[in-house]
């Protein structure tokens, strides 16, 4: 009899643990809140501005980041450190076909296809795909997820080759006696993702 009410209260047991719900929820991202901004280098100096997101949300399970996409509205690249005249033609010439060519491709977007938890509680190694000009590359970087106000606030500093998406003016990579007018391949984004329910 005793052997028998253990066998039944296992099975109790098991059956609510297999129909316990995990809980999943998507957060929109807060375009107003979120910020994106850039800086790359040249042998003579450097740059930096920012860009604006146009929409995103990120993906949890039982408050664990799984995956997530958003789209960057590219017609907006500014630079920060110039102003006036200078600033007007950097502006310019990054949106021309010589850099990211907005007028063909308005928008780029990355989607999360692997997330691995770091063990410290909200950091992350992130592996998705990258596209920009069309051109689609898969990258990988560290993040961390904090709560703040009941909002998830993402941030991640992300390096980036830009000849990997044929974005090849100036580079030393691709074409010979630049000299001082060489502009580095590498370049950096600093997100903060702002994603409300």
């Amino acid at each position: 009899m005793k052997k028998g009410f253990i066998i039944m209260l296992a099975a109790v047991a098991f059956v609510a643990f297999s129909f316990t719900s995990i809980v999943k929820e998507t957060y929109t991202a807060n375009v107003s809140k979120s910020e994106i901004n850039w800086r790359a280098s040249k042998v003579t100096g450097k740059h930096n501005g920012n860009v604006v997101l146009k929409n995103g949300n990120l993906d949890f399970s039982d408050g664990v980041l799984t995956g997530g996409s958003f789209t960057i509205d590219m017609t907006t690249i500014d630079v920060l450190d110039l102003e006036g005249e200078w600033k007007g033609k950097l502006v310019n010439h990054l949106k021309s076909a010589d850099f990211f060519n907005v007028e063909n491709y308005p928008t780029a977007n990355f989607k999360i296809t692997n997330v691995v938890p770091k063990g410290t509680p909200g950091d992350f190694k992130i592996t998705g795909d990258l596209t920009i000009k069309g051109i689609t590359k898969s990258i990988k970087f560290y993040a961390n997820v904090a709560e703040m106000d009941g909002a998830k606030v993402s941030t991640a500093t992300i390096e980036l080759d830009r000849t990997d998406f044929d974005v090849r003016y100036g580079s030393g990579s691709f074409f010979d006696g630049l000299g001082d007018k060489t502009i580095y391949d590498d370049f950096e984004l600093d997100v903060k993702l702002v994603s409300e329910k």
